[in-house]
């Protein structure tokens, strides 16, 4: 008679529901981090929502660093890949980052980027940082590349688009850290991203 083949002890199943475990796992920790924020979210709170046991989140990630450093690194890549579609079109550029402002508030609406991400750096290694700061540069290259090519079509006076980039994320991230009050003088996200992006742009009409 054969015997039945046993998993390596400590192995969980590979699937759940058609989704890898580590990817649940994954998934469900990077909402709970941007939820509550780093310190507040332990493995013990992870394998619980996830319904699986506190040692099968440790079969995939030894840490809560590395398994925050893949959580962000993901989500960054996947904010890479929109803002690769949304700057890839042939729409004008002011549009464009239209879409990409409104695109980045969505995702962030009820998080503090900077304390958030002040939060977590100091629990993580410099490889960890730099693999975060990897996916984040990706983001801002899209950015700058598609500033370039504007400037190239003469679309917007010549500038330095790297400072460009650097900047237009930089008054995105200003309308996460508004108070309730000034979030709700607005008429609605389109409002406010239109407003963020008339800043911007009149300041790249005008060469500045």
């Amino acid at each position: 008679m054969m015997q039945r083949k046993h998993r390596t002890l400590g192995r969980p199943r590979k699937e759940q529901d058609g989704t890898s475990t580590k990817d649940t796992i994954l998934h469900i920790a990077t909402g709970m981090f941007l939820e509550k924020g780093y310190p507040l979210v332990s493995m013990d709170d992870v394998a619980q929502q996830c319904d699986v046991t506190k040692a099968t989140v440790y079969y995939y990630y030894k840490t809560k660093t590395d398994l925050f450093t893949d959580a962000m690194v993901q989500l960054m890549n996947r904010i890479h890949e929109r803002i690769v579609v949304i700057l890839s079109t042939n729409e004008p550029l002011k549009k464009q980052l239209f879409q990409f402002a409104k695109g980045h508030l969505q995702a962030t609406v009820d998080i503090d980027i900077n304390s958030f991400m002040k939060e977590a750096k100091t629990s993580l290694s410099q490889e960890q940082l730099q693999l975060m700061q990897e996916a984040e540069q990706k983001m801002y290259d899209e950015l700058e590349h598609a500033l370039k090519k504007a400037m190239d079509k003469g679309e917007i006076p010549g500038s330095n688009p790297r400072l460009g980039a650097l900047l237009f994320v930089s008054m995105v991230t200003t309308g996460n850290n508004m108070n309730t009050v000034f979030k709700n003088s607005f008429s609605s996200l389109d409002d406010l991203v239109t407003q963020i992006v008339d800043f911007y742009w009149d300041g790249l009409a005008n060469g500045s």
